[in-house]
Formats: structure tokens, sequence, C-alpha cells
């Protein structure tokens, strides 16, 4: 009998290389354009081939915090993610809800209808959505550009819940209605506290649709409602290279924030469960 060979060191190390290399261009392919864009931000005289900047300036944050359309920019987008968010949750669980009761067909029908908003190119579906939005009279405001969000924002969240649901152990609803609990105290006290986690994860993923909407807000909106991102543009075209650094370093902020947010939300979940 021989004994079979044993992998060669070199095989290993070559194959660890190779995953640490992919994991540093990962991280520079994520990390870089940040911190390119907060060097840019302070930066004053900055030619080339220099790496760093010559000079240290903090004058393009004085010119955003003193800009009243970036601040009024700023509030807008967060009243719209906001209001995304909360009117999302409220229309995609129960029909998210739906479609996880239903099978064959009708479920592929359902959520093909549900990832269509989400497929479709955004500047087709403003085309579409302005057409309907100035037959309701809300062609250019607040409350049309948020009906222009909800659209892929609840058909994202639709999904989500369709596998929250698909998923979902319903034995303890079960439980609860053999024991004579009404239907309104089953959805209360053991539904509603199973998908606390998953509701969290699909508020975040409905500021977030709404954050960075671009294409929508601009052709609903009609230019009359301002949002960070059409700022941010705005400030490029105009040359105002610093101060729109600022401003995209703004939009980065909180979906760093709702990543971090939900890590720490899954962790301490974890250690529960446990």
């Amino acid at each position: 009998m021989t004994a079979a060979p044993l992998p060669a060191h070199g095989a290993g190390a070559g194959a660890r290389a190779w995953r640490l290399a992919l994991l540093a261009l990962l991280a520079l392919s994520s990390i870089g354009p940040m911190l390119l864009l907060a060097l840019w931000s302070v930066s004053g005289a900055w030619f080339f081939p220099a790496v760093l900047p010559h000079t240290v300036t903090l004058v393009a944050w004085r010119s955003a915090i003193r800009a009243q359309s970036l601040a009024s920019a700023l509030g807008t987008s967060t009243i719209l993610a906001i209001g995304t968010a909360i009117l999302a949750c409220i229309v995609a669980l129960p029909f998210g809800q739906l479609l996880a009761r239903l099978a064959g067909w009708r479920r592929h029908v359902g959520a093909a209808a549900a990832f269509l908003p989400v497929a479709a190119p955004p500047l087709a579906l403003g085309t579409g959505l302005q057409v309907a939005a100035l037959a309701l009279g809300l062609g250019g405001t607040l409350p049309g550009v948020l009906l222009a969000h909800l659209v892929p924002a609840v058909g994202y969240l639709s999904l989500l819940f369709l596998g929250t649901f698909t998923l979902l152990d319903a034995r303890p609803a079960e439980v609860a209605r053999t024991l004579g609990a009404s239907p309104w105290q089953v959805w209360w006290r053991v539904t509603l506290p199973q998908l606390r986690r998953p509701i969290a994860e699909a508020a975040a993923i409905g500021f977030l649709v709404s954050w960075t909407q671009f294409a929508l807000t601009l052709v609903v909106g009609a230019g009359a409602v301002r949002t960070l991102p059409l700022e941010v543009f705005a400030y490029v075209q105009a040359g105002e290279d610093r101060v729109a650094a600022v401003g995209a370093l703004l939009l980065i902020l909180p979906p760093a924030l709702a990543v971090s947010a939900l890590r720490w939300a899954a962790l301490r979940t974890t250690v529960i469960s446990a």
C-alpha cells in the first residue's frame, strides 16, 4: 500500500496569496473611492502627478454648510427616504404575505409583477410615472416624487417579504390559534415579533432605494423637487468638484450607517438566540 501524496505546501500558500490579493482588491475598490472623495473635499492645490494634495483646506465644507440649496436638498431627501421606507413596508408586507400563500403560476405571476418595476430602466419607469403624476396633478411635487419612489421600493420589499413569509415558522401562530387567540392577537403577539428584524431590514432597504433615486426624481419632480443626488450632479456640472465631493460623502453616509446598524442587529440577534 502506498500513502496518498500530501498536498504541496506551495499550492496552499499560493491559494492564500490569491485570496489575500482578492480581498485587498475588493477593499481598494470599495474604500478607495470614498477616500478619494474625502481627500478631494479637503484639498486645496492638487496637481498631477502628486499623490496627495499640496494643501488642505475646509473651504469646500464651509461652502457646503453655508449653501442653502444643499441643506434643503438634504432635508428633502431625508423626508422622501423616511416616508418611502414607512409606506413601502406598510404596502409590501401584506403583499409579500399574499404571494407566500400562493402557489404555482399565481406566485410566479405575482413575483414577476413585483420584480418588473425593479428591473425596468429608471428613465423608462419615470416617464410612465410622470404621465400618471401629471394626470393626478402631482407632477413636480413632493408627494408625486414620493409616490414614484414607492413603486420600485414596494417591488423590492414585496420580494423580500415573499422570502420572509415563505421561510417563516408558522407553528407558533398555529399553537396560538389552537389556544383560542384571535387573528389580531396572533398577528400582534406572535407574528409581528417574528418579523421585527425583517421589517427593520426592509425599512433600511426602502430608505436606501429612495435615497439613491436620481432618474425618477428628475423626471417626476420636473426639476422642482431638489434632492441631494440632483444637487450633487448640479455641482459637478457647474465645476464645483470639491463641494460635489462633500455632497457625495453625505450621500454615502446613510448607506454606511444602515449597513452598520443591520450588522449590529444581526450580531445582537445571534447572541440572544444562543
